[in-house]
């Protein structure tokens, strides 16, 4: 089964940090957003695969973005 979660990447000093509001304490950085991306994706997975270990279900993936302009 193929799961989508929102990952909200923010910049941090000298490099990229991320993390997934449906999965609290998933984290990761890189140095551009390929590297972050490609971190955090194993940080999903390692996330979910202890979750399963510990006999836990994947949460739903629920979280959504939306931009607002303000002027």
């Amino acid at each position: 089964m193929t799961m989508e979660y929102l990952v909200v990447i923010e910049e941090a000093e000298g490099n990229l940090s991320a993390y997934s509001p449906d999965l609290p304490g998933c984290v990761a950085t890189g140095m551009d957003t390929g590297e972050l991306l490609q971190n955090m994706e194993g940080a999903i997975r390692l996330h979910l695969r202890g979750l399963a270990e510990d006999g836990l279900p994947a949460p739903e993936p629920r979280a959504r973005a939306e931009l607002i302009r303000v002027s």
